[in-house]
């Protein structure tokens, strides 16, 4: 038995967890560069405004219902997902991760007489703890618990899918666009076979789903079907690439900002790298001027650079970024975008070095470790290569962030009494 706790409009929720003018007030958050929208309260959905859109389409629908509209505050976000895993994981007996707003849960031992209840008080406790509203659905297997989470929102806030009449009916309900793991693609294939819903997906020919759909189809009918396709995964793998990204606040030509930036992103490629304890040989850079912009000059192009022994140093990192920045920037245009990818990665406790290395990795390994453990107590980049500048014109357009509140010492809330 598996259950998924989702985050109501998660983005928004962290908003109005500090900031509760924003309770029953049209709200959305915007994706880096304030350019679409990526959150939406149940009020600005009511409005008709779509996941995806553009902020400026709909400039006359927020001026006329006084929609409340914030910068992305990824940093927030971040933390306050990080607590509500915490308060799940210290209330069930195994927890997956699937998502910064999604976990699965392990009920296995429940009794089903008990899930009701054991349920409500997991939600309950969830929005008590974090102020983060929940919805739970409960199913056989990790898809169905998908279903019942789908039917959950739109309902009580928790639902329990197991009768099998209750299960039917919840099928027949759902568009095959809206069952975990099909995309457009598979819709358009799916409907132009007539099938429209889960129930009629569920009760294809077998040989059919996987001919048009795959193994992944076949798995996924089958835990409609009731049968466990999926485990719960608590020890998930290491990310296999890196990548930090940004679209620029506004186009950058200069190549001293270019440095910044990939200095920026390298620096956090090197983090991330620590973190699940591992090390990267191949750092890619790639920069690219804006393909919107017809009247401007076009160019993109990403460099390769295979380094002789893995490393998550920052500053190894940093300057093999640097390099490959350099080989493929050009003068006279205008960019819109750059970012660092790291692959190759391998466990830190595996690496291969050569007969000629001379190098003190031990020195490396505790510097980095003092840089970690300063900016995390102090404020991400308060230890810094100086590569990364100090003003950055060029970083990401926020105009509506909101404060940090539970990461930065500045923008902590203060009460006076």
């Amino acid at each position: 038995m598996f259950a998924l706790v989702d985050c109501n409009n998660f983005y928004v929720s962290c908003e109005r967890v500090f900031n509760p003018k924003l309770e029953k007030r049209p709200t959305i958050v915007l994706s880096n560069n304030d350019g679409c929208v990526i959150a939406r309260s149940n009020e600005a959905k009511d409005l008709g405004i779509l996941m995806g859109e553009p902020a400026f389409k709909n400039k006359n629908i927020y001026k006329k219902h006084k929609v409340a509209i914030l910068s992305s505050n990824f940093a927030l976000y971040g933390d306050m997902s990080q607590r509500v895993m915490s308060v799940l994981s210290q209330n069930s007996s195994a927890l997956e991760i699937y998502s910064i707003d999604e976990a699965f849960i392990d009920l296995s031992g429940i009794p089903v007489k008990k899930l009701l209840s054991e349920i409500k008080y997991l939600k309950t406790t969830v929005e008590q703890w974090t102020g983060i509203p929940v919805s739970i659905g409960v199913g056989i297997t990790k898809t169905l618990a998908k279903v019942a989470n789908h039917v959950a929102k739109r309902s009580t806030g928790v639902k329990i899918l197991i009768d099998s009449r209750d299960v039917k009916k919840s099928l027949k309900n759902l568009k095959v666009e809206n069952i975990w793991g099909v995309g457009s693609r598979l819709k358009k294939i799916l409907n132009s076979f007539g099938i429209k819903n889960a129930l009629e997906l569920r009760s294809q020919n077998e040989l059919w789903v996987q001919k048009y759909m795959t193994i992944v189809g076949r798995r996924l009918q089958l835990e409609l079907k009731g049968i466990i396709c999926y485990q719960l995964e608590t020890n998930p793998t290491n990310k296999k690439q890196i990548c930090t990204s940004r679209s620029f606040g506004q186009l950058v030509e200069e190549f001293s900002k270019l440095e910044e930036a990939a200095s920026m992103y390298a620096t956090r490629c090197a983090e991330k790298l620590r973190y699940q304890h591992s090390c990267a040989s191949v750092i890619k850079v790639f920069i690219q001027t804006n393909s919107f912009r017809k009247q401007l000059l076009q160019y993109r192009n990403i460099s390769f650079i295979k380094l002789p022994i893995p490393t998550n140093s920052t500053l190894k990192i940093t300057k093999a970024a640097l390099l490959g920045l350099k080989t493929i920037f050009k003068s006279g245009y205008s960019y819109h975008k750059l970012g660092v990818i790291i692959e190759n990665i391998v466990p830190d406790t595996n690496i291969q070095t050569h007969l000629f290395d001379n190098q003190n990795y031990k020195v490396q390994k505790d510097l980095m470790a003092a840089m970690d453990k300063i900016n995390s107590i102090n404020g991400q980049d308060t230890v810094k290569v100086a590569s990364q500048g100090f003003r950055q014109p060029w970083k990401m357009r926020q105009v509506r962030v909101s404060p940090c509140y539970t990461t930065r010492w500045n923008d902590f809330i203060t009460v006076k009494i």
